[in-house]
């Protein structure tokens, strides 16, 4: 319901001249509103809700933007590190902000996945909009937290650093993390930005990059 939401929201307004932040604010209220109602028409849903995280390239942007609501991330690689662009909207990040635990310790704790914001709840008050500064060479990776559950920040470098063509990176990572445990629902999506050379290669590179 929430991909569904947004992205027919987004392509119905994406040749308006709304800016992009706004757009996406009103993208993630509808999802919002559109859980919350299905929640009273069937009331043994009324628990339900999700996490998401969205990009966008539009064209009269100088920068991509991104939202996100919950634990679902936004990284980006450039080079050999790997930054999360994201912050969780979670109990554990916030008491690793106030330093009320160390990263280590949060990796373990039995609070990890208690969201403070989510869509899907009436007091929904955080969405998080913000640019993406990218450059040519850098890969965009967003996922659920089945994946970040199961892999290392390190170890999701090493795959993408490792493998060229999206797709397959992206089918090594969920690999990698069914290894591991699998045991969240994992999703993965990768955007390589081109650098001339991977230009100059299509269409005999596989699909997933975007020209910077």
């Amino acid at each position: 319901m929430a991909t569904s939401t947004i992205r027919e929201y987004l392509e119905k307004e994406w040749e308006s001249n709304e800016p992009t932040q706004r757009l996406l604010q009103r993208a993630f209220l509808l999802t919002n509103r559109a859980i919350l109602n299905d929640q009273s028409k069937h009331p043994e849903r009324g628990d339900m809700g999700t996490t998401a995280v969205v990009i966008i390239f539009r064209d009269e942007d100088e920068h991509p933007w991104c939202a996100h609501v919950g634990d679902s991330r936004l990284y980006r690689l450039r080079g050999p590190k790997l930054d999360q662009v994201t912050e969780d909207h979670t109990w554990i990040a916030r008491a690793v902000r106030d330093g009320e635990l160390n990263i280590s310790q949060s990796r373990t704790h039995p609070w990890r996945h208690v969201l403070s914001q989510c869509l899907g709840r009436a007091d929904l008050n955080r969405i998080d909009i913000q640019p993406v500064i990218i450059q040519a060479g850098d890969r965009i990776l967003l996922c659920s937290d089945g994946l970040t559950e199961e892999l290392s920040d390190a170890l999701i470098a090493s795959h993408i650093k490792s493998i060229r063509a999206c797709d397959n990176a992206v089918k090594a990572l969920i690999h990698s993390a069914k290894q591991r445990g699998g045991r969240d629902n994992i999703t993965v999506i990768l955007v390589a930005i081109a650098t001339e050379k991977d230009l100059a290669d299509l269409p005999e590179v596989e699909t997933g990059f975007v020209k910077p």
